[in-house]
């Protein structure tokens, strides 16, 4: 039966601290293990990440390229005739469509409708944007285009 006492590690599992400067005879006696003298011998004495002994570092030799706007708004985009899988008269969202999974909308992206293919229903439809010819689309099927803010 096992108990909380007799509950150990699986062998192998942990090993022993190794116990650093305890005498010639345990093997880390003396330098501890760090060599002799040096600057890795010494306290904070690691090279620091991309250093090349003094030259100028490949990060820095290397030229800034292109540029990352901020205030860039991000879509998702939907052609029309992906909505063609919605029941006739069906009111289309982001939500609608995330759980048809159809787009994977997150809360910085919004939802745009691009004209691609034929919509041969009617639907009243609700995104951020729509292209003209969604637009057209939706709207000769006898559907609604809704903007949202």
């Amino acid at each position: 039966m096992i108990t909380l006492q007799s509950l150990r590690p699986n062998a192998g599992s942990r090993r022993a601290r190794k116990r650093l400067g305890r005498g010639i005879g345990s093997g880390t006696g003396k330098t501890a293990g760090k060599g002799h003298k040096g600057q890795t011998a010494r306290r904070g004495g690691q090279i620091a990440c991309g250093f090349e002994g003094g030259q100028t570092p490949l990060y820095r030799r290397l030229p800034k390229r292109g540029f990352r706007n901020i205030f860039r708004t991000a879509y998702e985009v939907v052609a029309v005739e992906k909505l063609n899988c919605f029941e006739a008269g069906a009111e289309i969202d982001g939500a609608r469509l995330k759980a048809r999974g159809l787009v994977s909308l997150t809360k910085n992206k919004k939802l745009k409708i691009l004209a691609g293919g034929k919509l041969d229903r009617s639907l009243i439809v609700s995104a951020h944007k729509f292209s003209q010819g969604a637009r057209q689309a939706i709207t000769a099927a006898g559907g609604q285009c809704r903007e949202l803010s």
